[in-house]
């Protein structure tokens, strides 16, 4: 949460050409909900479930990125869905580039403690893991905007092999 997967999402999107598709969007969408209130009616359980169908559907609608949220890696399912016919990236950050990202935001449901820095710097430590499980993984940078950190991913993709030509998207 916070590491930029929306914006830098639709900003590698537009660059590649490829529509730009967003997991929590579309459950939101879905639901006539946000994700806050999903998490509030029905629990996360029940949002998680809701969450694997919709990547399972969104990863064979065709070429495309996908953003999941913050979450959604953590599920097994989800990881081999994703490996199964795309690429997973990890937008890394440290913390306190994602804290000074969503300090001010009262759309995070995970973040509604008492100490929301605490918060977030116990799910980054209990994240970390399984994140670092991602096919590519690009460093977020304080100062890097949403269209340099775009063309950070597009490079580590093009190292990577098989995803973009070396010679043009």
């Amino acid at each position: 949460m916070g590491a930029g997967k929306t914006a830098v999402g639709a900003e590698l999107s537009r660059r590649l050409g490829v529509a730009f598709l967003d997991s929590d969007a579309q459950i939101e969408r879905a639901a006539n909900a946000t994700i806050a209130e999903i998490f509030a009616r029905d629990g996360e359980a029940f949002f998680r479930a809701r969450e694997t169908e919709v990547i399972a559907r969104l990863m064979a609608a065709g070429p495309a990125v996908i953003s999941t949220g913050g979450g959604a890696f953590l599920s097994e399912v989800n990881r081999a869905t994703i490996a199964a016919s795309g690429v997973s990236v990890w937008l890394k950050a440290d913390l306190e580039i994602l804290w000074n990202r969503v300090r001010h935001k009262t759309t995070r449901p995970l973040l509604r403690t008492a100490d929301p820095r605490a918060t977030l710097a116990g799910l980054l430590a209990q994240r970390e893991p399984l994140y670092g499980l991602a096919q590519v993984i690009v460093e977020a940078e304080p100062d890097l905007s949403i269209e340099g950190m775009a063309l950070k991913v597009i490079e580590a993709l093009r190292a990577r092999g098989g995803v973009l030509a070396a010679e043009g998207e």
